[in-house]
């Protein structure tokens, strides 16, 4: 992987998608993450200066927003902060008791999604998502959520490549550092919720990808191929029922 020649092709597809589109700009939801820094960063340079970076805290910890404004201090990113702790007590207040603790959390990333994209029509921008090719294969992102976006830049990227990629960018080492969460509750990290590192998601998809998994231990690959299966829905567009 040439990092270099990565974050050129990304910056040139953004700035020629936003034109396609008739938008002026990108609005990314940062949340203190590699990820969402990385995409950041690069909607910055490719339009200009033309992004709202939207820090929406949700009873999450103090670090990610202190990340989140480590990331825009030190590349000049204009930001947006808006709470939406009051707006999810509320919602969990109004629905009927006995929701599970995943379907409770994933009300987070919605309503994220729903304030990024008023954000978004409000200045004529695009929301730009933050998922990369490991999160997709397997369906690690909610649906109509995080995953409720206009395009993903980091889509074609491999967790182990986003690492590469926050390097070339010089993205802050505490940020790189950082262990990957999508902060739905208190401790959680994507790791412990999958069930398995990124590393060995990574180099299990890779050997999927290439048609040879006689390496890969038979547990995880079966793991794996569960978790894409399991989430093919999410990856699709509602089905319609055609009528013949």
């Amino acid at each position: 992987m040439d990092p270099t020649r990565i974050s050129s092709t990304i910056q040139g597809w953004l700035r020629d998608y936003a034109t396609r589109a008739g938008a002026t700009g990108y609005v990314v939801g940062l949340s203190g993450g590699i990820d969402s820094a990385c995409t950041a960063v690069l909607c910055h340079r490719a339009v200009s200066g033309n992004l709202l970076a939207a820090i929406l805290p949700c009873e999450g910890p103090a670090s990610d927003i202190e990340m989140a404004l480590l990331l825009a201090n030190t590349f000049a990113i204009k930001t947006i902060t808006i709470d939406l702790a009051p707006v999810y007590r509320a919602a969990v207040t109004s629905l009927p008791p006995g929701l599970s603790q995943l379907a409770t959390a994933n009300l987070k990333p919605r309503l994220r999604m729903a304030t990024l994209y008023a954000l978004a029509q409000t200045n004529g921008y695009l929301v730009a998502g933050t998922g990369n090719k490991s999160e997709i294969a397997v369906g690690y992102f909610t649906k109509y959520g995080d995953g409720g976006v206009d395009l993903e830049p980091l889509g074609d990227l491999y967790k182990s490549q986003v690492r590469l990629l926050a390097r070339e960018l010089s993205i802050p080492q505490p940020i790189i550092d950082r262990p990957p969460s999508a902060g739905l509750w208190p401790g959680q990290t994507d790791e412990d919720e999958m069930g398995l590192t990124y590393d060995q998601l990574d180099r299990t998809l890779i050997a999927i990808e290439q048609g040879d998994t006689d390496q890969v231990e038979p547990a995880l690959l079966h793991r794996v191929q569960q978790m894409m299966a399991a989430s093919d829905h999410k990856r699709k567009l509602p089905p319609i029922c055609l009528i013949p």
